[in-house]
């Protein structure tokens, strides 16, 4: 008698929503690098002169866009990204810094008043509720409990200058499209902190390490001029994320240029780059 054969799932079964975080990883990556290619390009073209060719190629993109899921897409696999058996999400090594500085020991008389941006889970922080006091919230929610709002239309200068005690952008700063609006964000970001306040920043290792046009060092003396001194860091060789915790301060009037250049040539390298 011939051995029996398993029978195979069809190829089209997609993964249900409460068991996404069983689906492959690799094709995570694969979907959400994609989503970042074809929002710069969909960028450029809506700033490129007005004709023809131009509009058909901006449809093209939206219209794949709209063929992987569209935004809902990214943030579901983003999500899958920090379930519990993926390490879970990069609050982690936040409040594992939090606790060393000892900022957990304010008590519930003064909480740490915290913006998470990008937020994909409104539960994030629920184990700190006793001395973190956070607003989550993200281009466009997924829960009730998340705020719905594009970081780059808050007012900086006004409602929200100075009022929060740390602000995290973990993986954010990577999905805007235009390179000046990462910087902008970051000098937002810095606006809205209270003095001495924190910046914890999350990105994909390969922004930095890989990038022709961003390396540690500059990285670091970009976050200088904005007005930010480094407090720690975190990454790991052939990693794939990278943390950082910056502590404001007084803005450097350094006149850096901080323009698009090439700052590394040799190797196949990336075009992430962030504008001032």
């Amino acid at each position: 008698m011939p051995p029996s054969r398993k029978r195979k799932k069809p190829i089209t079964s997609a993964p249900a929503e409460q068991g996404a975080s069983s689906s492959n990883p690799n094709s995570s990556r694969t979907l959400i690098r994609r989503f970042h290619v074809l929002l710069k390009q969909a960028a450029q073209l809506r700033s490129s002169p007005g004709n023809a060719q131009n509009a058909s190629s901006l449809t093209a993109v939206e219209t794949e866009i709209e063929a992987l899921g569209g935004l809902a897409a990214y943030q579901r696999m983003s999500s899958i990204g920090q379930g519990d058996d993926r390490g879970g999400g990069s609050e982690k090594v936040l409040i594992s810094w939090m606790q060393e500085m000892k900022m957990s020991t304010r008590g519930s008389e003064i909480k740490i008043k915290l913006l998470e941006v990008g937020a994909l889970k409104p539960d994030n922080y629920r184990s700190c509720d006793s001395w973190i006091d956070v607003t989550p919230m993200d281009l466009r929610s997924r829960h009730p409990d998340i705020l719905e709002q594009d970081f780059l239309l808050m007012d900086s200068e006004g409602e929200h200058h100075e009022k929060w005690d740390i602000i995290s952008l973990s993986l954010v700063v990577n999905f805007v499209p235009d390179p000046k609006h990462r910087g902008r964000m970051l000098c937002m970001a810095r606006d809205m902190l209270v003095s001495e306040g924190l910046l914890f920043l999350a990105l994909p290792l390969p922004c930095v390490e890989n990038s022709r046009y961003l390396t540690f060092p500059r990285l670091k003396e970009m976050m200088a001029v904005i007005g930010f001194t480094e407090v720690n860091q975190r990454w790991k060789k052939n990693g794939k994320m990278a943390y950082w915790l910056y502590r404001k301060g007084t803005v450097n009037e350094d006149n850096t240029d901080f323009t698009k250049k090439v700052v590394l040539k040799q190797g196949n390298r990336n075009n992430f780059s962030i504008l001032l």
